[in-house]
C-alpha cells in the first residue's frame, strides 16, 4: 500500500479503483490477500476520514460507472462511517464514558504482560502477531481483519476492548472516533446488547487464502455485558441563516475545503488547526501524526494556489480568537477541546450530507439502510 498524503493521490486512487476494481467489489471485498494486494477494496478511508475527498465524491464517481443496484453494497459501506458518526452525535455520552473507562483501565494494565505482548505482536497466535506488525508498518488493516483482531483481543486474549480501541486509534491512518469506538463495542457485544462477533479459524483461513496456520481461538465466549443505556439527544445541526465574513476553523476531519458546501462563501481567513499529542488523551503514533500533518500542509498548499488566505495554527491558539466559524469537527478529541475550554465564540457549520443523514441514525444500521436511496438522491 502506498498512501501519499495529498488530494491528488486520493483522487487518483478513487479513479483507479472505480475503473478497474469496483465491479468485483461485492464478490471480493471480504478477502484479505495481504498489505500488498489491496485492489479488492478501495483503501480510500484514510482520505475520507480527513475530508480530503468526501462521500459525495466517492458515491458520484461510482454511479458514473455503475447503476445504484450494482453499486449498492459499496455505497452502503461508504455511508457506514456517516451512520456511525450520526449515531455517536446522538449519544455522545458513549465517547465520554469510553475516555473515563480508558483512563482507569490503562492504569490497571500498565504492566500487564498479556497486554504488552499483544501490542508488541508477541502472542501465541501467528495471524494476530502479523496484523500487529502490519498495523504499525502500514497504519491500515482490512476491515474484515479489524473484526478478527478485535475479537481475538477481547475473547481469546481476554483484554479490555477499550485498550484495543486505543491501539487502533494510535496507529490507523483512518482512525475515526465514532467508527472505531462503536466498532469495538459491536465486536464485544455491548453496541447491540448480547450480539457479539466471534472470529473463527475456518473464517480466517478462508478469507486470507490460507495464509495462516495454528489459529487456536476461543470460539465459544459469551458477549461482554454493559447494562448502561444512552438517551438519544435532540440536536438540530442547523447552520446560521446568514454566513458573515469571519475566520473559519478547519480541523483534521475537513481537509478538503474546496469541495465543502461552503467553498463559495466569502470568508475572512481559513485557519487550519493542528492538535498535537500534548493535547490529546489518545497519543498518536509518529506515523499517524506525520500523516495528519502532511495532509494539513497539502490543504494549505491547495488553498494558496487558489489565492485563499490561510494559516496553520496550533489548537491552543483558538482560545485567543474572536467570533469565528468552524467546520464541525464531530464528537472526538477536537470537539472535546472546544467544549472543555468553553469556547462560545465559535459557530459550527454542518455538512448537508450529515444534516440529511444523521436524523436517520436514531436506530440501527439496518433501519438506516432504508434511507440510503433518499440520502444519495439528496446528494444531487
Amino acid at each position: 500500500m502506498d498512501l501519499k498524503a495529498t488530494r491528488a493521490s486520493a483522487i487518483g486512487n478513487l479513479e483507479d479503483f472505480v475503473e478497474n476494481n469496483l465491479g468485483e467489489y461485492s464478490r471480493l471485498r471480504n478477502f484479505d490477500f495481504g498489505p500488498n494486494k489491496r485492489s479488492n477494496t478501495s483503501c480510500l478511508s484514510p482520505y475520507i476520514t480527513h475530508g480530503v475527498i468526501n462521500e459525495k465524491e466517492v458515491i458520484r464517481k461510482s454511479l458514473d460507472k455503475f447503476s445504484f443496484s450494482k453499486n449498492e453494497k459499496f455505497i452502503q459501506e461508504v455511508l457506514w462511517r456517516t451512520y456511525w458518526k450520526g449515531w455517536m452525535e446522538l449519544r455522545s455520552g458513549v465517547w465520554d464514558d469510553y475516555l473515563i473507562d480508558l483512563k482507569r483501565i490503562k492504569e490497571e494494565f500498565r504492566d500487564n504482560g498479556d497486554y504488552l505482548n499483544a501490542i508488541e505482536g508477541k502472542t501465541r497466535i501467528e495471524c494476530f502477531n502479523e496484523w500487529v506488525n502490519e498495523l504499525k508498518t502500514y497504519n491500515y488493516l482490512h476491515n474484515h481483519t479489524r473484526m478478527w483482531f478485535a475479537s481475538i483481543w477481547i475473547f481469546t486474549l481476554e483484554l479490555p476492548w477499550q485498550l484495543g480501541a486505543e491501539f487502533f486509534m494510535q496507529h490507523l491512518y483512518d482512525g475515526d472516533t465514532a467508527s472505531n469506538t462503536l466498532g469495538w463495542r459491536w465486536v464485544a457485544g455491548i453496541q447491540t446488547q448480547g450480539k457479539h462477533y466471534l472470529a473463527s479459524e475456518w473464517n480466517i483461513k478462508k478469507f486470507t487464502n490460507n495464509r495462516f496456520e495454528n489459529i487456536k481461538l476461543n470460539e465459544n465466549a459469551p458477549p461482554k455485558i454493559n447494562d448502561k443505556n444512552y438517551t438519544i439527544l435532540h440536536k438540530t445541526f442547523e447552520n446560521p441563516e446568514n454566513i458573515e465574513e469571519k475566520d473559519l476553523l478547519v480541523f483534521e476531519n475537513n481537509l478538503g475545503f474546496e469541495i465543502t458546501d461552503f467553498a463559495n462563501q466569502k470568508l475572512k481567513k481559513i485557519l487550519l488547526i493542528t492538535n498535537k499529542n500534548e493535547n490529546r488523551t489518545i497519543k498518536l503514533s509518529e506515523n499517524v501524526a506525520n500523516f495528519k500533518g502532511s495532509l494539513i500542509k497539502n490543504q494549505k498548499k491547495r488553498l494558496e494556489e487558489k489565492s485563499i488566505d490561510c494559516e496553520i495554527i496550533d489548537i491552543k491558539e483558538i482560545k485567543n480568537l474572536g467570533s469565528c466559524y468552524c467546520l464541525y469537527p464531530t464528537v472526538g478529541e477536537n470537539l472535546d477541546y472546544i467544549n472543555q475550554n468553553s469556547l462560545n465564540n465559535i459557530d459550527f457549520l454542518y455538512r448537508k450530507l450529515d444534516q440529511n443523514s444523521w436524523k436517520f441514525c436514531n436506530k440501527g444500521f439496518f433501519n438506516f439502510k432504508k434511507y440510503i436511496p433518499k440520502i444519495v438522491e439528496n446528494l444531487g
